[in-house]
C-alpha cells in the first residue's frame, strides 16, 4: 500500500500532474496552431476569393470608363457640331445597355464663342428616351471634381430620382490645345447603373452564412445582404451606432484604399467573423468578405474534443502505469527530476544523479547529459553570433556616419553668394551606398560641382565611392578642366583597381559671372537643363567610357551657356529605375513631367518636391538603389 508522505505517492503525483500539464499544453498549442493553419488558409482562399470579385468588378467598371473615355477623345482631336454630339449621346444611351444617361459639359464659351454654357445631357427614363440642358452644371460635383483634380472621378454612388436604380456616374475631362497649351475645354460624364454590381456582390456566398458588401470612397454602403442599410448607413455610423471604434478604423483602412484581413462583428447578424476587405482600383470603391469563425473552426472544434477526450484517456492509463511501476524507479527519477527542474530554470551545469543502470532510466539519463551539453553548446554560439552581429551593425552605423559628414551638408553652402542656388540630396538604398556629389569653390567666380555612381552597393561601394571623391577634389582644386580632372582620377584609380570597380560620373564647373559652364561626362546619366519658360531637355553629353577600370581613358570637353533662372538638375539611375510594386521604373519621362511643374521653384523646393514624387510613385515598395539628385539655379548678378 503506497503512503501519503512516500516518495512512491509522491512520484505518481508528480508525473500524472506533469503528465498533465503536458497533455494541457499539448492540447492548447494544438488547438492554437491549428487555428493559425487555418486562420491562414481562410485567409489565403479570402484574398483569393476577394481578388477574383475586385478584378470582376473592376474589369466591367474600366470597360465603362472606356465610354466617356472615348468620347472625351473624340472630342478633343475632332471638331463636332451641335447635332453630332446629340447623335452621340443618343447613340452611346442606347447602345449600351448598362448606361442610362451621357452628357456633355463645356467650359464657359468654350462651345461657341457667344454662347456662355452648353451641356446637353441624353437620358433613359422607363424605356423613352429624353434630352436636357442643364445651365447651372458649372456647380455640379460631377463637373467641379474632374475639372480640380485634372483627371477622370467617379461620383459617389446615388439613386436616380426617376428611374429608381442605383446609380453613379464616371466623369472624364477633356481638352483643347489653347497657343501651345493644354487648356480644359468640357467634361463627359456616363450615368452607369449598379444594378450588376448588387447582383455581384450578393452572389458572393462564404459557407452557409457569410456574405460580403461594398462601401463607396465616403464610406457609404452600396451593397448589402440588408437592404435597409443601402444607400441610408455608411460603415461608420454603423460604428457609431455600435459604440465600435474598431470597426470605424476598419472604416478608414477602407476608405482610404488599403487591404487586410481582420477580425469583424457582421453588419447583419452581428457574429464573430472575420473579414477580407480590398479595394476596387478603378472607383475607390472597397469590398469587404465575411467569413463567419464558428463555421470555419467547426471542424478544429470536432477535433479537439476527440483529442481532448483521448488525452483524458492516455493519461488515467499513465497514471495506472506509473502506480505499478514508481517503487523500482524512484530514486533515479526524483534525482533526474530534481536537476531537470534546475536545468529548467537556466542553471545548465547542475549536476545529473550517477546511473549504473543500462536500463531505460539509464538511457535517461544519458539523454538528459547530453541534452545538458548541447544547450550549453547552442547557448554560446548564439551569444558569440549575436555579439558579431551587434558589432557588425555598430560598425556599418558608423560607416553610414562617416559616409554622410563627407558629403557637403549644410544648404546653402554659400550664403554670400547670391549668382546661383545649390541643393543636393543622397538617399543610400542600404546603410551605406555607392552614389555620391560634391561642390566647391576653384576660384571665386567658378564653382566645381560633381555627381557619381559606383558600381555594387555596401561598404566596397562606399570605399570606393569616398576614394573617387576625395581625388575628384583634389584634382579640381588643382584647376584642371573637368575633362582633364577624370582623365588623371581614373589612371590614379586604374592604377591598382584589381577589383575592375568603376563609377560613373558627371562633372561641371560653372562660371558664375558669365554663366558658361564646362563639363565632361564618364558614362553618366545626361542631366536636365530647365531653361526659364521651358519645358526640361536632356542635355547632349557625349558619353565617355566609365571612370576605373582601364586607364588613359579620353573624355571630351563640352560646353553650354546657362542664362539667369536656367537650372542644371544631376541625378543617379535611382531615381529613374525607383520601382512600384507593380515593378514599373519612374523613368527619364516621369522624370521630365514631375519637374515639369517644379523646375521654376528654389533649388531646395525642386528636389523636395521630386522626392515626394518618387516615395509617391513607389508606395510601399522597397528602395532597391541609391537615390541622388543636384539642382543648380543660375541667377546671374
Amino acid at each position: 500500500m503506497i503512503k501519503f508522505k512516500s516518495l512512491a505517492f509522491k512520484l505518481i503525483v508528480f508525473f500524472s500532474g506533469s503528465c498533465s500539464l503536458i497533455l494541457l499544453g499539448i492540447f492548447l498549442f494544438n488547438f492554437q496552431f491549428s487555428k493559425k493553419i487555418i486562420l491562414a488558409d481562410v485567409e489565403e482562399s479570402a484574398r483569393n476569393l476577394t481578388l477574383r470579385a475586385v478584378n470582376r468588378i473592376d474589369a466591367i467598371a474600366l470597360a465603362a470608363q472606356k465610354i466617356p473615355k472615348n468620347m472625351a477623345n473624340f472630342l478633343e482631336h475632332g471638331a463636332m457640331g451641335e447635332n453630332q454630339i446629340l447623335s452621340l449621346l443618343r447613340m452611346l444611351t442606347v447602345e449600351n445597355e448598362d448606361i442610362t444617361g451621357v452628357s456633355v459639359m463645356f467650359e464657359p464659351y468654350a462651345f461657341k464663342k457667344d454662347l456662355l454654357s452648353y451641356g446637353p445631357y441624353c437620358f433613359e427614363v422607363n424605356g423613352e428616351l429624353k434630352f436636357t440642358n442643364s445651365p447651372g452644371y458649372f456647380l455640379d460635383d460631377f463637373y467641379q471634381i474632374p475639372k480640380e483634380l485634372d483627371r477622370p472621378a467617379w461620383s459617389e454612388p446615388y439613386v436616380d430620382q426617376d428611374a429608381k436604380i442605383l446609380e453613379a456616374t464616371f466623369s472624364h475631362p477633356f481638352y483643347e490645345n489653347a497657343l501651345g497649351k493644354r487648356k480644359l475645354k468640357g467634361i463627359v460624364t456616363a450615368d452607369i447603373s449598379l444594378e450588376w454590381l448588387q447582383g455581384m456582390v450578393s452572389s458572393i456566398k462564404v459557407l452557409e452564412t457569410g456574405d460580403a458588401f461594398l462601401i463607396s470612397q465616403n464610406g457609404t454602403i452600396i451593397t448589402h445582404p440588408r437592404k435597409e442599410l443601402i444607400m441610408n448607413e455608411t460603415i461608420f455610423s454603423v460604428a457609431e451606432a455600435r459604440g465600435d471604434p474598431v470597426l470605424r478604423e476598419i472604416g478608414r483602412k477602407m476608405v482610404r484604399g488599403e487591404s487586410g484581413f481582420v477580425p469583424f462583428t457582421s453588419l447583419g447578424r452581428n457574429l464573430k467573423s472575420w473579414m477580407c476587405y480590398t479595394p476596387i482600383p478603378s472607383t475607390g470603391w472597397s469590398l469587404g468578405v465575411i467569413f463567419p469563425e464558428n463555421e470555419f473552426m467547426a471542424d478544429i472544434t470536432r477535433l479537439n474534443r476527440i483529442v481532448a477526450g483521448l488525452g483524458l484517456a492516455g493519461l488515467g492509463l499513465l497514471v495506472f502505469v506509473i502506480v505499478v511501476i514508481s517503487r523500482s524507479i524512484t530514486r533515479p527519477l526524483r534525482g533526474m527530476a530534481k536537476a531537470a527542474g534546475v536545468i529548467g530554470r537556466g542553471d545548465l551545469d547542475a549536476p545529473l544523479p550517477p546511473v549504473a543502470s543500462g536500463d531505460e532510466v539509464g538511457k535517461l539519463a544519458g539523454a538528459f547529459g547530453y541534452m545538458q551539453s548541447s544547450l550549453k553548446q547552442y547557448i554560446r554560439e548564439l551569444k558569440e553570433t549575436t555579439a558579431a552581429k551587434e558589432r557588425i551593425e555598430s560598425e556599418l552605423k558608423i560607416a553610414h556616419e562617416i559616409q554622410a559628414s563627407m558629403l557637403p551638408r549644410i544648404f546653402p553652402p554659400f550664403p554670400d553668394r547670391k549668382e546661383f542656388d545649390l541643393f543636393a540630396v543622397m538617399e543610400p538604398a542600404k546603410e551605406v551606398g555607392g552614389d555620391f556629389f560634391d561642390f566647391f569653390l576653384v576660384e571665386n567666380n567658378k564653382i566645381f560641382f560633381l555627381i557619381g555612381d559606383v558600381s555594387g552597393k555596401g561598404v566596397p561601394a562606399a570605399l570606393f565611392m569616398m576614394i573617387t571623391k576625395i581625388l575628384m577634389k583634389n584634382e579640381a582644386l588643382q584647376g584642371l578642366s573637368p575633362a582633364e580632372v577624370l582623365s588623371k582620377v581614373n589612371n590614379i584609380v586604374a592604377r591598382d583597381n584589381d577589383s575592375s570597380m568603376f563609377a560613373t560620373i558627371f562633372c561641371a564647373v560653372l562660371d558664375t559671372e558669365t554663366g558658361e559652364i564646362e563639363f565632361s561626362n564618364a558614362g553618366h546619366n545626361p542631366p536636365l537643363l530647365c531653361r526659364k519658360g521651358q519645358a526640361s531637355e536632356f542635355l547632349r553629353v557625349q558619353h565617355g567610357f566609365v571612370l576605373g577600370p582601364i586607364r588613359n581613358s579620353k573624355f571630351a570637353a563640352q560646353k553650354i551657356r546657362l542664362a539667369p533662372d536656367d537650372m542644371l538638375f544631376l541625378y543617379t539611375d535611382g531615381v529613374t529605375e525607383a520601382m512600384n510594386p507593380q515593378k514599373q521604373l519612374f523613368s527619364e519621362h516621369r522624370l521630365q513631367q514631375a519637374l515639369a511643374g517644379l523646375q521654376d521653384t528654389e533649388a531646395m523646393k525642386t528636389i523636395q518636391g521630386l522626392k515626394n514624387e518618387i516615395k509617391l510613385f513607389a508606395k510601399d515598395e522597397p528602395q532597391s538603389d541609391d537615390i541622388t539628385m543636384l539642382a543648380l539655379r543660375f541667377k546671374g548678378k
